[in-house]
C-alpha cells in the first residue's frame, strides 16, 4: 500500500485546502437564503488545485492519490461532518495497478500477406489477470464475432455455435442499431445499451473463453479519437483485486485501429465494411479468418495497492437511518501519453476535478443551511477511469444500506460551456427523481431535455450506474448545449471541441478564463434536488418497466 500513515499524515498537515470562510458572504439564492447556494468560490480553489501539477494526474496509487485524499477528507472535517465508515474518511477498495512494457508488435499471420500493428499508434494491449507478469498470445486463430453480443432476451448470440477457446476475437465497438435515427430496434436504436459499451465486449469475450479479445477503433460509434485510447491505455491499467487473480479474464484485451483491421481482413480475403453490414443483421454468424493467427507478447509489473473512496456523512434530524447520496469520482489518468509540448500530466481539471469540488461545494452549502430529516452522504470514488471499480466496490460492499439510500446524484465532468437554457439529463424518463430536477428547473426557467448523442452511452460510462445496477435511483444530468449565448450550435461545438483537444489528454487543464456561470446554476440544481430529496419522506422508483425497477422493489420489500 503506497499511502501510508505516515504519509497520508504529512499530507493533511499542507495548509493547501481552500474553503470558504465562515463569514464569507454568497450571493443570495432564489430562496432569499445565502446559506442556500453553493460557493462558486470554493469550487474554483478547489478544481484549481485539484487539478495542478502538484497532483500529477489524481492517478489511484500515487502521490496525486494521497494529496487528494488529505484534502476532501481535512475539507469535510472542517465543516463539521462525520467520518462516514465507522469512524473513517475512507473505505478500502483493493486494485492492482499493471504496467505493461516490453510490449510486441500484434502480428497476424498466414493469410495473403501479413499485417502488423504496432503498440501505441497502431493498438493498445492489457491485462485484467493480476497475477500474470508475462502473456503471451502465440498463433490464436483469429475469429470476427461482429458486436460480440450474447443477449438472450433479444434473441442476439453473436457467439452461437462457435467456440473461441485459445482463439482472437474481433470485435466491433457499439451496438448493431447505432446508426439508426430513431430509438427504436432491437439494441435501442441510435441509443447505446450496454452491451456496446467496450467493458462488456470484454466481459463477454472472457465468458465465451477468449485468449485475446480486440476491439476495432472507430471514432463515431467509439465516440472518441484514437488518442483517447492510446492516452488512457498506455499508462499503468487499475484492476479490482480478487481472489483468483481474474484468472477467467481472457490472457489480452485491447484495441486496434479501423484501417489495420480493414487491412487484417482483406489479408484473409475478406471485406471489413461488408462484415460489418453483415453483423448488424439479426442471425449474424461469426466469420472465422481462415488460416490466419495472432501473436503478441508482453510484460508486466504488478503492484497490489489498497486505493480508497472518500466518504464523509451529514446526519439527517428526523430520519438518519435514510439516506441521499452525491457522488463524483476523484480519480483521473495520472501520467498519460505527452502533448507535442511535452507535458505528460493528465490533470483531469474538468473530468473530474469539477465533479469532486463540487462535492465539498454542496457539503458546505447544507452546512450552512442546516439539518435536513435524511440523512446525506457525499461519496468521492476511486477508479472510474478504469471501469468504475470504486463505485462498483461500494455498490457490493455499501457501507450504508442501499436498501435505505433513498436516492442520489452523481457529477461526473461540469460544462465550463456557460450558461445554457436546458439540461441533458442522461437517461431522462427512468426514475422518479426527474421530478424532483423539473421542479428546481422551473425556478431557474430552464428545462430538462434527453441527451442528443444517446449512440455516446453516457448512461453507461459513470459512477451512477454502479448504484443503479443495485436498484437505487440515480439522477445524472450534464450542463445543457442550448447556450444562452450561441444557442444549440455553439454548445455542441464546444462538447466536440472539448472532447477532440482536451478530453482524457494532458490539456484537462484549469483554466483561469472559463465562463463559471454556467456551472453555478448547475450547482444550484444539484443543492435542490438533494435537499428535497432530503427533506421528503417519499421513495422515488424506476418508472414501471424499467431494467432496474425490479431489483429496487426487492430491496425496499419489508421495509
Amino acid at each position: 500500500m503506497r499511502c501510508s500513515l505516515a504519509a497520508l499524515v504529512a499530507v493533511l498537515a499542507l495548509p493547501s485546502l481552500s474553503i470558504s470562510p465562515p463569514g464569507h458572504a454568497a450571493t443570495p439564492a432564489k430562496t432569499g437564503k445565502a446559506a442556500a447556494q453553493p460557493s462558486l468560490d470554493t469550487m474554483k480553489r478547489l478544481v484549481k488545485e485539484l487539478s495542478s501539477d502538484a497532483f500529477e494526474g489524481r492517478a489511484p496509487g500515487t502521490v496525486g492519490e494521497e494529496k487528494t485524499l488529505a484534502l476532501l477528507s481535512d475539507a469535510f472535517g472542517k465543516l463539521g461532518l462525520q467520518p462516514g465508515n465507522k469512524g473513517s474518511w475512507f473505505q478500502d477498495v483493493p486494485l492492482v495497478e499493471i504496467s505493461a512494457k516490453n510490449v510486441s508488435a500484434l502480428s497476424f499471420t498466414g493469410g495473403n500477406s501479413a499485417v502488423s500493428a504496432a503498440y501505441g499508434p497502431e493498438m493498445v494491449v492489457a491485462t485484467y489477470r493480476t497475477t500474470q507478469p508475462h502473456v503471451e498470445v502465440k498463433d490464436s486463430p483469429v475469429v470476427f464475432v461482429g458486436y460480440g453480443i450474447n443477449a438472450p432476451e433479444k434473441g442476439w448470440n453473436d457467439y452461437a455455435g462457435l467456440d473461441v477457446k485459445g482463439k482472437t476475437v474481433i470485435i466491433l465497438v457499439n451496438d448493431p442499431d447505432y446508426e439508426m435515427t430513431g430509438l427504436d430496434g432491437p439494441f435501442n436504436g441510435r441509443a447505446m445499451t450496454y452491451y456496446g459499451r467496450w467493458t462488456y465486449k470484454f466481459e463477454e469475450a472472457a465468458r465465451q473463453g477468449a485468449t485475446a479479445a480486440i476491439i476495432v477503433h472507430d471514432t463515431v460509434p467509439a465516440a472518441y479519437g484514437w488518442n483517447v485510447v492510446q492516452s488512457s491505455w498506455t499508462g499503468a491499467q487499475q484492476v479490482a483485486d480478487n481472489a483468483n487473480g481474474n484468472a477467467d479474464q481472457s490472457a489480452a484485451i485491447g484495441w486496434i485501429q479501423k484501417d489495420k483491421a480493414v487491412a487484417l481482413m482483406t489479408s484473409a480475403g475478406l471485406d471489413l465494411d461488408t462484415l460489418m453490414a453483415q453483423a448488424k443483421k439479426p442471425g449474424f454468424k461469426a466469420v472465422p479468418l481462415k488460416g490466419v493467427k495472432a501473436s503478441l507478447s508482453f510484460d508486466n509489473d504488478l503492484r497490489k495497492h489498497m486505493s480508497k473512496n472518500v466518504v464523509a456523512l451529514l446526519p439527517g434530524k428526523t430520519r438518519p437511518d435514510e439516506y441521499v447520496l452525491y457522488s463524483a469520482h476523484w480519480d483521473h489518468l495520472g501520467r498519460c501519453q505527452a502533448a507535442p509540448d511535452g507535458d505528460d500530466i493528465c490533470n483531469g481539471a474538468v473530468d473530474n476535478a469539477t465533479g469532486t469540488a463540487a462535492l465539498v461545494a454542496l457539503a458546505e452549502a447544507n452546512v450552512k443551511a442546516g439539518p435536513t430529516d435524511r440523512s446525506q452522504v457525499f461519496l468521492a470514488v476511486t477508479g472510474e477511469e478504469s471501469g468504475l471499480l470504486g463505485s462498483a466496490y461500494y455498490g457490493d460492499h455499501p457501507v450504508f444500506p442501499l436498501g435505505k439510500t433513498v436516492g442520489g446524484v452523481n457529477m461526473d465532468a461540469l460544462s465550463m460551456a456557460g450558461p445554457a437554457k436546458n439540461v441533458v439529463v442522461i437517461g431522462k424518463g427512468k426514475s422518479d427523481l426527474d421530478a424532483y430536477l423539473n421542479r428546481a428547473l422551473a425556478t431557474q426557467g430552464r428545462v430538462a431535455t434527453v441527451e442528443p448523442t444517446p449512440e455516446k452511452g453516457f448512461y453507461y460510462r459513470s459512477d451512477h450506474f454502479s448504484f443503479a445496477k443495485h436498484g437505487v435511483p440515480m439522477l445524472y444530468f450534464e450542463g445543457g448545449e442550448d447556450l444562452v449565448k450561441g444557442g444549440t450550435a455553439a454548445g455542441m461545438a464546444a462538447a466536440e471541441d472539448y472532447t477532440e483537444h482536451r478530453y482524457h489528454g494532458p490539456k484537462d487543464e484549469y483554466d483561469p478564463h472559463w465562463d463559471w456561470s454556467g456551472v453555478e446554476a448547475d450547482l444550484q440544481l444539484y443543492f435542490d434536488v438533494g435537499r428535497a430529496l432530503a427533506n421528503t419522506a417519499d421513495w422515488p422508483n424506476w418508472v414501471a418497466g424499467d431494467e432496474f425497477r425490479a431489483i429496487r422493489d426487492k430491496s425496499r420489500a419489508g421495509q
